[in-house]
């Protein structure tokens, strides 16, 4: 069994969700949330942002952690443990660009029923559900890009 832990975030700008389309050999396809690798030495909240940064180049600050998110996959060699840890971030416009070398074609804000239909995984659905949910709330309560929660 091998271990790896991951961070990523719900990126947010003006009620849309960030999301990216890869397309890995035609093997892997779909629409997921920006995460990716915790690097030796690096803090979650470093890796969620410099992920979110590699992968979309949208400029994001982060909001509150989330949650966690455990799943299981197999590589030929061994089977592979996952946690991911997820923050609700800000993103600073509209702007985005998919990392061609992590095989994203395509990324981009969507409303929330458009991402949540959109997103290949269940776990991942549920993140967005979760971080949108506390999204309203901090927008209700107008602190929405008020402060940091973390």
């Amino acid at each position: 069994m091998i271990e790896a832990t991951s961070c990523g975030g719900v990126v947010i700008f003006r009620g849309k969700i960030l999301l990216l389309y890869k397309n890995y050999k035609n093997k892997y396809e779909g629409w997921v949330l920006p995460k990716g690798t915790v690097e030796p030495g690096e803090e979650y909240q470093e890796t969620a942002l410099r992920e979110v940064l590699e992968e979309t180049s949208a400029k994001a600050s982060i909001i509150k952690y989330i949650g966690k998110s455990e799943y299981t996959f197999n590589v030929p060699e061994d089977t592979v443990e996952k946690d991911v840890h997820w923050y609700l971030m800000m993103a600073d416009s509209y702007y985005s660009k998919p990392q061609r070398e992590e095989y994203f074609v395509d990324s981009g804000f969507y409303k929330y029923h458009e991402a949540y239909h959109l997103l290949k995984f269940s776990n991942e659905k549920q993140i967005l559900e979760k971080a949108y949910n506390e999204y309203l709330e901090l927008k209700k309560n107008n602190q929405w890009g008020a402060k940091r929660y973390y």
